[in-house]
């Protein structure tokens, strides 16, 4: 067997860690042993015995993440995966990074990855990436069972949280947002000060509830919505941005601690996955939104109009160097997990159709590459 000079060996120093050198760094290692010698497969220079799946991401992704993960240990052969919170941007930020073995294997993504995302990956040699959508999921917006049931409209919304908004005497023109109370949004509102907690700007749930109920509400304005077509990167701007003048309270990564802080105020909204309403129906409600309740099946069938995808991002350079991972993109996309009468459908998840969950499944146990 013959190889290049531009060969790498793995050796073990004393302090028993796994490190590459090259054949000339090897000579100033003296005190090392060599356990492995001139590998030429780039892709074995990963390997530095880590046995446990590494998943970052979303917090809405993360209960289905963690019921998923922890049967898959269970039933398998494989350690359970470790999972961690850090939001969908934050995540996708970690995964990014690069290909080494010290970066995570898989993120889980509360909206699809941005063009961005997907080129910083590009650069950063994260090249192959396997794209899963899992099912779907609704934003509420929730209130303690203890006071009156909000009813909202897209246009509520965003006059309540929006940072600028047209001004209240009719006129086509944007002023710093003045509403204190839901009362002054709309009369048929309670005369609660508007104190809303939701996630911050890393979050998949934040990205998506400005996109679907701000903008919902910011283009139910004609003059707003003509501007889309004239000057897009505006009309996001004013659509998208949250006031800051302390009506929205950025509550971090914890949906948990959002609801456990709605029961401690019961005036107060908070912005969360439907699956943590879902599991906690006995404190906290949903508001109507448009008329419509935030349930299992208003968000299945689309009438419920803040629902939104949930994926989860694989980096396919690691399936096969980290064991299970194939097994758990297999686990997470069984009929058993996803399926309409899966075990997640319990805590929440509104699974795909019959169809798409079979197009998903075939091209996730595939490693079918994303192309953006």
């Amino acid at each position: 067997m013959s190889y290049s000079l531009n060969v790498f060996v793995i050796i073990i120093l004393d302090n028993a860690r796994l490190l590459k050198y090259s054949f000339g760094e090897i000579m100033k290692k003296i005190g090392g042993y060599i356990i492995l010698a001139l590998l030429t497969a780039p892709s074995l220079v990963l390997a530095s015995g880590r046995d446990v799946i590494n998943i970052v991401g979303s917090s809405t992704v993360y209960p289905f993440a963690t019921v998923v993960a922890e049967r898959f240990g269970k039933a398998s052969k494989f350690k359970t995966p470790k999972i961690e919170s850090t939001g969908t941007g934050g995540g996708i930020k970690l995964f990014c990074t690069g290909v080494d073995i010290n970066t995570p294997d898989i993120t889980n993504a509360s909206r699809r990855m941005k063009k961005s995302e997907f080129n910083r990956c590009q650069k950063n040699g994260v090249k192959e990436i396997v794209e899963v959508l899992v099912g779907y999921d609704g934003i509420v917006l929730a209130n303690t069972t203890s006071k009156q049931q909000m009813p909202l409209s897209l246009r509520d919304i965003f006059l309540a949280l929006a940072k600028s908004v047209p001004a209240p005497n009719g006129s086509q023109t944007l002023v710093e947002n003045p509403y204190k109370t839901w009362r002054d949004v709309n009369p048929k509102l309670p005369p609660n000060e508007i104190e809303v907690l939701g996630p911050p700007p890393t979050s998949g749930t934040r990205d998506a509830f400005a996109e679907l109920a701000l903008e919902g509400g910011c283009k139910t304005f004609p003059f707003l919505k003509a501007l889309r077509k004239t000057d897009k990167s505006r009309y996001k701007a004013i659509c998208h941005a949250v006031r800051e003048d302390g009506a929205y309270i950025e509550a971090g990564e914890n949906d948990n601690l959002i609801v456990q802080k709605l029961v401690a105020n019961p005036k107060a909204v908070g912005v969360f996955g439907f699956s943590f309403l879902d599991q906690n129906s006995d404190i906290i409600q949903g508001s109507l939104i448009n008329g419509a309740e935030p349930e299992f099946d208003s968000i299945a069938d689309g009438d419920y109009p803040i629902s939104r995808p949930l994926y989860f991002y694989v980096k396919k350079a690691h399936v096969g160097v980290v064991p299970g991972i194939a097994q758990y993109i297999a686990a997470f996309t069984s009929e058993n997990a996803y399926g309409e009468d899966g075990y997640l459908t319990d805590k929440g998840l509104i699974p795909l159709d019959d169809a798409k969950r079979i197009a998903v499944r075939k091209s996730a146990n595939n490693l079918q590459v994303l192309a953006l």
